[in-house]
Formats: structure tokens, sequence, C-alpha cells
């Protein structure tokens, strides 16, 4: 009977094994093991080094689902966001990314573009990969599945958004705090009408708060709020200059325009310049959210800035915690935000 042919004959690769690694870098197999584990702690700086050099030159990629059908630990975190293209998505990311990498884990990024289907399809795949956790930024249309997800016992940290009846870990914005950062400067400025434009604001729990604390620091400080909500549709600069015209006319008073979002900060901007020639003489423009661009539009935008790298690295830490044991209630961990003045919101009198 002939022999099968070997994988040398048939120029076929063997995957490289831990023990391959442990060789080549000559030490033990349990070195390895920590250094993909929770325990990589223990290991020197030089012994880190002589794994990752033996890794890189067998091209050694860990097995997780092996793992996982081994009962062990895949290393696995997930990450359900709405809308990947949002500049808060993306700074967030980071953050958790970064958080990843100093705790030993990898994360399985999943965009549901506010497709409810979408993210069911998405929280099946991430639970066939075994992840260890899940961090969920999205407006809850699968609450159902997440509350079974965690019955099981998957620890889940939400970020800026609350879900009806998932009780559970939340990382987010200090949007009191942010609110009377934005309406304290405006006012002290000397505006005395603000109009507040967002997203729709029903069922998004950080939207929800942050139009609360706008009404109730207005309120204070004794000067006239309005709120206006845009759907998508609207954001175009044509329709949002309309309902800023109409804003403009209906008095002499000094305005000022609070942005609930870097995406609304945008949108005011394009209608602004579409409906006037100098409009920051015209009305004062403020944005929740620090963007690249803010500071060179105009006289510089201002903004009160969320720190968004530090919620997603504080989300992956907490998730971490509770992966790895940590007891207790679910928290509500709310991080400040920050003020940058510029020209934008300086007031121009006649």
């Amino acid at each position: 009977m002939t022999a099968p042919p070997s994988s040398a004959s048939t120029g076929e690769r063997r995957r490289p094994t831990i023990h391959d690694v442990a060789h080549d870098a000559g030490i033990s197999k349990t070195s390895v093991s920590r250094y993909f584990g929770q325990e990589r702690a223990l290991l020197s700086d030089a012994m880190i080094e002589r794994i990752e050099a033996a890794i890189e030159r067998l091209g050694f990629a860990p097995d997780r689902i092996a793992s996982s059908l081994r009962g062990r630990r895949t290393g696995l975190l997930g990450m359900v966001v709405a809308d990947m293209r949002n500049p808060y998505t993306v700074e967030m990311l980071h953050g958790a990314e970064l958080a990843c990498r100093d705790y030993g884990y990898s994360l399985l990024v999943c965009n549901t573009d506010n497709d409810d289907r979408l993210e069911q399809r998405h929280l099946a795949v991430l639970h066939g990969y075994s992840v260890e956790g899940l961090v969920i930024n999205t407006r809850g249309g699968n609450a159902a599945t997440l509350i079974a997800r965690r019955d099981e016992g998957l620890p889940m940290v939400l970020v800026d958004r609350r879900i009806d009846g998932l009780d559970c870990d939340m990382v987010g914005l200090d949007n009191d705090q942010a609110m009377a950062l934005a309406v304290s400067h405006l006012v002290d400025q000397g505006y005395r009408r603000l109009l507040m434009l967002t997203e729709p604001v029903a069922g998004i729990s950080s939207r929800e708060a942050r139009v609360r604390a706008f009404h109730d620091r207005a309120r204070g400080a004794g000067v006239f709020a309005a709120v206006h909500e845009s759907c998508e549709e609207s954001l175009a600069p044509t329709p949002l200059a309309a309902t800023l015209a109409r804003w403009l006319k209906a008095s002499e008073t000094p305005g000022a325009i609070v942005c609930a979002n870097g995406v609304m900060t945008l949108a005011v901007c394009h209608a602004l310049f579409a409906l006037l020639k100098a409009p920051f003489e015209r009305v004062g423009v403020l944005g929740i959210d620090e963007l690249d661009w803010c500071a060179l539009v105009g006289p510089g935008i201002t903004t009160v800035a969320q720190p968004v790298n530090d919620i997603g690295y504080r989300a992956i830490e907490t998730l971490v915690g509770r992966i790895e044991g940590t007891a207790g209630v679910s928290r509500n961990t709310t991080l400040a935000a920050h003020l940058t003045p510029r020209g934008s919101t300086t007031l121009r009198m006649a």
C-alpha cells in the first residue's frame, strides 16, 4: 500500500503551533500560553520580545475557535455599533482597541447602519465566535436578544445609550455637565435666545438626557430656549437653512445655536453658509463634539468636546472587569466634557 503523501511532498505547509513558538523562542509552552492569555503581565519585557519575534518568524496565529471548543477562553470581545461613519464611533472605537491591546484581548467590530435585522445577524455571528463580552452602541432594536444573552451570563457594557430592560454597565458623557458648560458659556457671551438642533430624540437615552439638561440649564439662566429635531432627510443644507431662516427672523434678540453632536454641527455650518454671507456675524454656533475641522471654519467653531477616546477605553476596561469577576450591581460611568471657546460664539453687537 502506498503511504499518503507528506505535507512536504505536496508543498503544503503545516500550521505552526504554540509548541513550535516555544521551541523557536527557547522558552516553555506555558510562557507562550501566558502571552496569549490573561497572565501576560507575569512575563518580562525580554521574554515578550522573544515570543513576538518567534511568532513573526513562524507566521503563527492562535486558533481562537479551537480554543473555545476545548472549553478555553477565546480572548475575543465583540462590539456592535450603529454607524461606523460617525466621527464619534471612529474615535470611540480607537479608544476601545487601545484598551484591548493593554488587556490582551482582540476586538471584533460589527456595524449595523441602524438596521435592526443586520444587527440581529451580527449578534448571531458574534455568539458563534464565542466572544467573552459585548460592547453595544446601537438604538436597541434587538433588546430581547441582548437580554437573553445577558441572562445566559455574557457580560455587556453599553456606550452612550441605554436600552430598556437591559440591566448592565454603561459608559458615556456627563450630559448635564456638558450642557452646563454650553449654556453658561453662551449666556456669558451675551446670548439670550438659544436653539438646540438635534437628530430625532425619542428612544435615544443620551439625546433625551442632553435635551432635558439643555432646557433645565437655559431655564435656570433665564434665557429663551427651543429644540428642533431634524430627521436625516432634513439635514440637507436647503431644508435646514429654511428652518434657521425662520428662527432668525422670529426675533432680534441675539441668538445662538447649540448643535447636539458632530453630525449636526456639520449640517448647521453647511446650512448657515448657504443662507448667509457672514453667518457668525448674525448667529452664534456651539457644537457638541470636537472635530478636526472645527478650528478651521470661519473664526473657528466653539465646541464642548466629549472625551470619546476615554469613553471607548473605559468601556473595554469595565467589560474586562466583569469578565474577570467583578461583582455587584451595574454601574453608570459618566465622563466630563471640556469647553474649547472660539470665534463662533463671540457676540458681535450691531
